[in-house]
């Protein structure tokens, strides 16, 4: 592998902002409470970080999904079905993306110390670039905002393929893959940095893999807060990452040990 690191390719929701990866949740529980079908906020957080199309498809695969919409339609959901579902999604993700802007905690300083290390600033998202007219610019006003945006509606192949993180690596001009690193709070979004050849990073307490506000996470019983942890610890790296940590803030010092590994692999 490389020596030199150059460049963190970021997620966007539960990695930078938004912490608890919230604004997805209520909007795909909308689309299915509308059709009389309950999918719980734990199923709806199991595909995220895909493309928002292939979230819903997803969902509507789930046993008890697939029975309840059986039940309420006498038949299977169909790919109309999912369409129709997708452009409900899109206005209700767009009125609430202003909501869920705030750079998680440690986020500004991580980049920070990145940029002043050299290194350049991409991202991939399972938002569409239209959420991301939104997001984004919001976003900026509160500190964050990378060099780079590719979007899962910008590649023929979102996550879990590695097209977005790719396109990544072509517009920061990087010169291999594996001097970048894919940091992300989804286990799609891990797969999406390992089959780019990328050092990966997990990320936990800020996102999906709890799923709670800064303030819930603060309120939460500490045996609850600290089982949660270990649980989604244990889940991001099972699904690949070389590093997992609490959040971004602990960044810096994990691409350090990236580099120290490489040289100590070069030098063996």
């Amino acid at each position: 592998m490389t020596v030199r690191i150059e460049a963190a390719i970021f997620d966007w929701a539960g990695t930078t902002v938004d912490h608890g990866c919230m604004a997805p949740v209520a909007a795909f529980l909308e689309v299915f409470r509308r059709r009389g079908v309950i999918v719980s906020a734990a199923e709806a957080r199991g595909p995220m970080g895909t493309h928002k199309r292939t979230h819903i498809q997803t969902l509507c695969a789930l046993p008890e999904v697939a029975r309840q919409w059986r039940a309420a339609f006498d038949r299977a959901p169909t790919a109309a079905d999912v369409d129709a579902m997708f452009a409900e999604f899109i206005p209700l993700q767009l009125a609430v993306l202003p909501e869920h802007a705030e750079p998680v905690p440690g986020c500004l300083d991580a980049v920070a110390a990145l940029r002043a290390r050299g290194l350049r600033v991409g991202s991939t998202t399972g938002f569409t670039r239209a959420m991301m007219d939104v997001l984004a610019p919001e976003a900026a006003k509160r500190g964050f905002a990378p060099d780079v945006i590719v979007t899962a509606d910008e590649v023929r192949h979102a996550r879990p393929w590695p097209d977005m993180c790719l396109r990544n690596v072509m517009e920061l001009c990087v010169s291999a893959v594996d001097a970048c690193v894919k940091i992300d709070d989804t286990i799609a979004g891990i797969e999406e940095g390992l089959r780019a050849g990328m050092w990966t990073v997990g990320v936990v307490m800020t996102g999906n893999e709890l799923g709670r506000t800064e303030s819930e996470l603060a309120a939460m019983d500490p045996s609850e807060r600290a089982r949660l942890r270990v649980a989604g610890h244990a889940r991001l790296r099972a699904a690949g990452a070389h590093a997992v940590i609490d959040g971004i803030a602990e960044l810096p010092a994990v691409i350090a040990a990236f580099e120290a590994r490489s040289r100590s692999s070069r030098a063996a």
